[in-house]
């Protein structure tokens, strides 16, 4: 099992600038490698530049510019890896006929992240072993940064990167062969349905609740930004007002992560099978198609975009993603199975009869049948429709 450990990086004043050197260069290099790709295509020859190319020319470039040299070659590497991913990603849409986004140039506030390879090769995991109370990790051309290790590490480390969010830094290990803890089995199922007015409900009637922590935090938000829309660009206080912005937004991000794991470890203590909805959240938030209107040549009919970018913002807002992330990864190390079913008409079918109509759900939290009259929550009478989708397709998977 492969698991991502992060962990606070605690750098001296130099290694921070240090640090953001190293970024530096690192964005210059992925920047040059961009525009080279983009002025061999404009040639008249139509010439292709790979990362083969690319990487070939790291040794020359390293030998002529000693800032390149100090950092690792491998993380080097690793930044033209990146750019050859965005370029496959772009060629992928268009083959697929989607919005394609070229490949852009990276500004100094989006280029964030450097990574090594492989551990021991310009970096090294636990750099400092006999310390007896602190953990080091050593890279090239900034030394050994003390790291708050909050937890162990198991399995191999095989890949750090190293991330600048505001003001702090981040370590990420990625481990390979993670042994899995598995927990006693209980013998109980749930099944699970997403929801805005509450994250997560169950069949037996649990409501996990949706704090809305964007909405929560909207006055303050607010008030960050319109202090931003009066700042001059390029200056020392819209940098510090695009800063203060920046942190309201992680503030939300961590508590909607928090909520996600301890709701996520409440379920897979409980049960030894989840059945969840299989849902395709990017298509669900997508705006809605404008309507052309026949009769006025140039002009639209409503289409219900203001109601649904309520709707849009609130499931942001509840973080689905972000549990069902978390969720599938807490039940694969503890050895309990997540069973994802197909969404279509859980919350219109009766879970007594069977019967599918939309007149069932009269309004957003009431459930009443047309034919059997079955009266129950609406979250709940989905959730239960969930759990025999999900028993069903288990069943007969085994099978």
């Amino acid at each position: 099992m492969r698991r991502t450990y992060k962990f606070l990086l605690r750098p001296s004043g130099r290694q921070v600038a240090s640090l953001n050197a190293m970024l530096g260069d690192h964005r210059a290099l992925y920047n040059a490698a961009l525009q080279e790709r983009r002025d061999a295509y404009r040639h008249p020859s139509r010439t292709t530049v790979r990362y083969g190319d690319q990487s070939a020319q790291l040794k020359d470039i390293r030998a002529y510019d000693t800032d390149h040299a100090r950092w690792s070659f491998s993380s080097q590497q690793a930044t033209l890896r990146r750019l050859n991913l965005a370029f496959a990603a772009f060629f992928r849409r268009v083959k697929a006929g989607e919005t394609p986004g070229y490949p852009r140039f990276q500004g100094a506030g989006h280029f964030d992240t450097v990574t090594w390879p492989v551990d021991g090769d310009g970096c090294r995991w636990d750099s400092q072993p006999e310390h007896p109370s602190q953990t080091f990790i050593r890279l090239q051309g900034i030394g050994h940064v003390k790291v708050h290790q909050h937890r162990p590490v198991l399995g191999t480390v095989k890949t750090l990167s190293v991330k600048r969010e505001g003001n702090r830094w981040y370590l990420a290990l990625s481990c390979d062969d993670v042994p899995a803890v598995p927990l006693e089995p209980t013998g109980a199922v749930v099944g699970i349905d997403m929801g805005v007015a509450s994250l997560a409900t169950t069949a037996d009637g649990r409501h996990f609740g949706n704090p809305r922590f964007l909405q929560r935090s909207a006055d303050r938000l607010a008030a960050a930004q319109r202090d931003l829309s009066r700042k001059k660009r390029g200056s020392r206080r819209r940098r510090k007002a695009v800063a203060r912005v920046a942190r309201q937004h992680r503030a939300v991000a961590r508590q909607r992560a928090d909520l996600a794991h301890k709701t996520a470890l409440e379920l897979v203590r409980d049960h030894d099978l989840i059945a969840v909805e299989k849902l395709n959240i990017k298509c669900m938030v997508r705006r809605a198609q404008p309507k052309p209107d026949p009769d006025r040549p140039g002009q639209f009919l409503p289409n219900g975009q203001a109601a649904k970018s309520g709707l849009n913002k609130s499931i942001h807002d509840a973080g689905w993603g972000v549990f069902l992330d978390v969720l599938r990864a807490k039940a694969e190390s503890a050895g309990r199975t997540v069973v994802e079913v197909n969404a279509r008409h859980t919350s219109q079918r009766c879970a007594e009869c069977g019967h599918v109509a939309k007149e069932n759900r009269p309004t957003q939290a009431k459930f009443l049948c047309v034919q059997c009259g079955h009266s129950a929550h609406a979250d709940e009478n989905a959730a239960v429709n969930i759990l025999r989708a999900g028993l069903a397709l288990q069943v007969a998977t085994a099978s």
